[in-house]
């Protein structure tokens, strides 16, 4: 097995601190940018599993640094450069508190809550008569509201984000202006691929000057549910399941092996076997979604690399720049 990125202590110049997420490492650069290290590790129904996946660091950013300079140009991102595999560096932002959940399809999380006899999601109906994996005649947006560590995620309205004041009308308009045309842009990309943008998230956050950009990941299999277009239709019709690369497949593993994060429940124990399924199934939609061969990265000593690759990164930039430069 290859070596992984677990839990990271860097200590970068000029570095004021570090917050730790359940996938990613954010360390704070002189109150002015970020550097985002993506782990090596799982998380499954926000619980992180105990053993780590190799190259999915590497995967999830090198897809979201694909995705953010794909769509640029329908929506300002905080992204500044890509100095390692692991790493993306960007303007600090404060970020907004939801999650931008938008589903094409009902699966997943809807179909879910469907199968329970739910036919309201996040405020938003959902037509009667469906079965899982069927296309919504819209996208919905179902946000949720961002989970502190250890914690879930939880459904919410549009009404209530607003109505208690965790996003204003006015930016939450424009935060859903903005899901809409990135999901559009990402559905597009997918179909070049042969693949089906099922559903994801996006999250935004705000520069110091006040403008909505989108921060951390994009179109990753970690946010993201895709579908092959091939044989879609046919497997709709004759009630099989979908042939699809996304988290699903882990979570349906966990569900199967009776985990779904709730109280009292146990983490089934990964062999090498399974981890190794599914770093190779993490690779399988990097090449898919990008249509190029997926380059793993030299992880000998891995820490060290990201180090340095990062100092000098921080060593070479003008933060005089920052100021020359429009998000």
């Amino acid at each position: 097995m290859s070596n992984t990125v677990n839990n990271t202590n860097f200590n970068f110049p000029n570095q004021k601190s570090v917050y730790k997420g359940k996938v990613r490492e954010v360390y704070n650069i002189n109150d002015e940018i970020l550097v985002m290290v993506a782990t090596d590790r799982l998380s499954a129904f926000d619980v992180i599993m105990p053993k780590q996946i190799p190259f999915k660091g590497q995967i999830l950013n090198q897809i979201a640094h694909k995705m953010m300079e794909a769509t640029k140009d329908i929506v300002p991102n905080w992204l500044i450069a890509v100095p390692d595999p692991n790493v993306a560096v960007g303007y600090l932002c404060e970020p907004f508190k939801v999650e931008m959940v938008i589903r094409g399809y009902l699966s997943g999380h809807a179909a879910r809550e469907y199968k329970l006899g739910k036919r309201v999601l996040c405020g938003v109906s959902m037509p009667e008569g469906m079965k899982e994996n069927d296309k919504f005649p819209e996208p919905i947006i179902t946000p949720a509201t961002k989970a502190e560590e250890g914690d879930h995620d939880e459904d919410i309205s549009k009404e209530a984000i607003i109505s208690r004041g965790i996003v204003s009308k006015e930016e939450y308009e424009v935060l859903e202006k903005y899901t809409r045309l990135l999901f559009e842009r990402g559905t597009e990309i997918a179909k070049k691929r042969g693949l089906i943008l099922v559903d994801t998230k996006y999250e935004f956050g705000k520069t110091k000057e006040g403008k909505i950009v989108l921060i951390d990941e994009i179109h990753t299999p970690d946010s993201s549910r895709y579908f092959y277009l091939e044989g879609y239709k046919e497997r709709q019709e004759m009630n099989m399941p979908q042939k699809q690369l996304s988290k699903e497949f882990v979570r349906q593993w966990l569900i199967e092996n009776n985990f779904q994060g709730l109280e009292g429940q146990q983490i089934p124990e990964m062999s090498d076997e399974k981890i190794k399924e599914i770093s190779n199934r993490y690779i399988e939609l990097y090449e898919n979604i990008t249509g190029e061969t997926f380059v793993k990265s030299d992880t000998q000593n891995i820490l060290d690399r990201i180090a340095q690759n990062t100092v000098n990164f921080l060593n070479n930039f003008r933060y005089s720049s920052l100021n020359d430069k429009s998000v």
